[in-house]
């Protein structure tokens, strides 16, 4: 490799200016270097060739004048890139899982490599290496010559100045290593002189490696014991954590922030003729007056409690209903992880199913496991469709959660590139959450094939969570080659049922006050949004607007005053029945929520619809159902208007049927004895039209042709909603 280029990154590993200047400009091949027997050469004893007792025959490898042996402190490096890793040969290996030559390395750290900064030591220097416990198994090709580590006092000796001339044959190569370091935990051992806890045999390896691991030895309380089948301990204990023990899985540490307080000085200006010089006051502004209320109102009022527990937007301390789908997404994630291998995992369900809600927690599951030494490391990041204006942006931020610098999309895509298509030897394996999957396609669809193929890269280590509402988005909407690049691996989360719906509901309301939400109430709000969508945000969005009107009735003004009038007489004795269940979320109160719920401009706009309209979406939705797939042509719809219209019980409909002339000339009969050539409403085509100019549907070309593709830009639960008690749909025999 050249000189190293001017960039801004701070590289995780040692800057290597003269990569190859050991391993010389010939590409020769490796060649095991054999035990053999000792016939008192004392140099081949000092090398430790002789390892049979060990089992190993494979003692070191060559490449060309190049030999390095076990033991030996060595340079890695990753195939297109300036950056250099220090690692001790512990074993060799004459295949990998890839069937190269290799060995298992453990490995040396910089100080940039550990992430979390409040814990980090700050009395580094500037060719400091700390030893760890982690190795793992690299091709003997990333190895870029020999390495020199040392105490010190030895460096100091060597080099009294404590910096190497750019002329030495040192330069780059040289180390001082006094302490050993857990990344993961950032937790070292006592300073140590080098040549005391390793000379350089490979016999003393395990011996450093247990020094290290017991001296880094994280102080903070262990989790939990894990149930083997990871439901019983899905629920999590959610302990806040000490003080020095706030390391999250993105490297980051909770902080605590001050404003500094700056005294105030009197403004007084003086002129060398020692006159004052007025200075104009400030403009102040009378703050209106605010009331403050106190933690404790909002805990003492019920109402308030069941407010906040039913938020969607609140963090529960578990999630029921989700324990084998948490379990899967787990175990394959957890697998991923532990081998060091890409993978793909796509998983679908309806909205409002608990999809990012259950990868979240595992993720939190996996960070506890990493922080209690019984897991690798791993970065988090997540990518939401929705949150960001271009897809390509997605490129910048996975880089950022990876090195941590902020570049544009197409700088972020070139640096992905090198890093994927390139083995490194540190690599961290990075968990890449993709929710709203649909709003990342491009018409070229580069973005979701970038992200797909990155897994299946060789030492990419990329793992990616695909998260979408629909079941066959790649089939419908991907290319081939992206779509098999998902590989088998799909989760999908069914539609919650009523039963479900009520037990999310109650656990949310657990340690509530008073039972202000009677249980009747909850099973009406569960089976009526269960037989809708199953969503769960819309259940609690639903019964949490029901405890906000029982606390509006409750605080509201009493019932009028008596009249003479029989009328007032018998509004004042519903009002007297009503006394008891005043305060409480009753059935009548969860109505009042849904009716809110479903007078939204869109409903009103859909319920206000012509009956032409009505049948476009009706037919659009029986052709959703039958087909199993969200788009269709004009021509199939018009086929189920047919079947619709055709059993009709209301006869006012046979005036609006007309021929469709030219278009078909299939005869249809009915039961009612009339016959129609493929009957048509007048004003279809036009109402379908008016229909895409709203919004509701997306019409290819704006043009009511029957090759034209049609689709739902709403969510057909809201179609549903709204034509659920219509008289007329439910005249053409159709029920949601």
């Amino acid at each position: 490799m050249g000189r190293r280029a001017s960039s801004a990154r701070c590289p995780p590993g040692v800057a290597r200016d003269d990569s190859d200047d050991e391993l010389g400009v010939d590409d020769h091949p490796w060649e095991w270097i054999h035990a053999e027997p000792d016939h008192g050469d004392a140099a081949k004893g000092k090398r430790k060739r002789d390892a049979t007792h060990q089992g190993h025959h494979i003692v070191g490898a060559r490449m060309g004048t190049f030999e390095c042996y076990k033991g030996d402190c060595v340079l890695l490096k990753a195939d297109g890139s300036n950056e250099a890793w220090v690692a001790i040969i512990t074993d060799f290996l004459d295949a990998d899982e890839d069937g190269d030559m290799a060995a298992h390395f453990l490995w040396f750290s910089t100080e940039t490599e550990i992430r979390n900064n409040d814990r980090k030591r700050k009395d580094y220097l500037w060719n400091e290496l700390y030893i760890t416990p982690s190795s793992d198994v690299n091709p003997l090709a990333s190895i870029n010559g020999k390495a020199r580590v040392m105490s010190h006092d030895a460096f100091l000796q060597r080099f009294p100045s404590g910096k190497i001339p750019r002329t030495s044959s040192a330069y780059n190569k040289t180390f001082v290593c006094r302490r050993g370091c857990n990344t993961r935990t950032t937790t070292y051992t006592d300073e140590f002189v080098w040549k005391d806890v390793y000379s350089g045999n490979v016999d003393d390896i395990g011996d450093l490696v247990e020094m290290v691991q017991r001296g880094t030895k994280s102080t903070r309380s262990r989790p939990r014991a894990q149930d083997p089948h990871l439901e019983a301990a899905y629920v999590l204990s959610h302990q806040e954590p000490a003080d020095d023990d706030d390391y999250l899985s993105d490297g980051a540490a909770t902080r605590k922030v001050t404003t500094p307080r700056k005294r105030q000085k009197t403004s007084r200006l003086v002129t060398p003729s020692s006159r004052k010089v007025a200075v104009k006051k400030a403009l102040e502004f009378t703050p209106l007056a605010t009331r403050t209320l106190s933690p404790s109102y909002h805990q003492s009022s019920p109402f308030q409690i069941a407010r906040a527990q039913l938020h969607v937007a609140s963090v529960p301390t578990s999630l029921p209903c989700r324990e084998s789908e948490f379990s899967m997404v787990y175990s394959h994630l957890e697998a991923a992880i532990t081998d060091g291998s890409g993978a793909c995992i796509y998983i679908s369900g309806t909205p409002g199913t608990g999809k990012t809600a259950t990868v979240r927690e595992v993720v939190s599951r996996l960070d506890e496991a990493v922080r209690s030494d019984e897991l690798d490391d791993f970065i988090f990041v997540e990518i939401n469709g929705m949150k960001i204006t271009d897809p390509h942006q997605s490129y910048s931020l996975l880089w950022e959660a990876l090195r941590g610098q902020r570049v544009s999309p197409s700088q972020a895509l070139d640096l992905l590139e090198r890093e994927f298509n390139h083995p490194s030897p540190r690599r961290v394996p990075c968990v890449v959450l993709m929710d709203e999957l649909d709003q990342l396609v491009t018409k070229n669809q580069s973005v979701m094939y970038n992200f797909f193929n990155w897994p299946g890269l060789r030492h990419s280590r990329l793992i990616v969570l695909a998260v979408a509402n629909t079941m066959d988005l790649p089939e419908r909407t991907l290319s081939n080659k992206i779509s098999s690049r998902l590989g088998l691996t799909r989760i999908t989360f069914p539609g919650y049922n009523h039963e479900q719906l009520m037990k999310i509901i109650q656990s949310r309301l657990e340690g509530v006050p008073g039972n202000i939400v009677e249980p009747d109430a909850v099973q009406f709000a569960s089976r009526k949004v269960a037989a809708v969508s199953g969503d769960a945000r819309r259940a609690l969005d639903i019964c949490r607007r029901a405890v906000e009107l029982a606390e509006s009735d409750m605080k509201g003004p009493g019932p009028d005053p008596a009249t003479p009038s029989k009328r007032a007489k018998a509004k004042t004795g519903e009002a007297d029945r009503g006394k008891s269940s005043r305060g409480k979320v009753t059935i009548a109160t969860v109505k009042r929520a849904i009716n809110e719920a479903t007078t939204s401009p869109l409903q009103q706009y859909l319920r206000a619809l012509p009956f032409a309209s009505k049948l476009v979406l009706t037919s659009l939705l029986v052709r959703i159902e039958r087909s199993g797939l969200p788009d269709s042509t004009y021509g199939d719809v018009v086929e189920e208007m047919n079947r619709a219209l055709v059993l009709d019980s209301s006869s006012r409909r046979v005036g609006l049927l007309r021929g469709a002339g030219a278009r078909d000339t299939r005869v249809h009969t009915s039961t009612r004895g009339y016959d129609s050539k493929s009957a048509r409403v007048a004003g279809i085509d036009m109402a379908a039209v008016d229909l895409t100019g709203a919004g509701i549907i997306i019409l290819e070309g704006h043009r009511a042709e029957r090759p034209s593709k049609i689709r739902l830009a709403v969510g057909d639960e809201e179609v549903k909603l709204a034509f659920r008690d219509d008289p007329e749909i439910k005249a053409l025999g159709i029920a949601f």
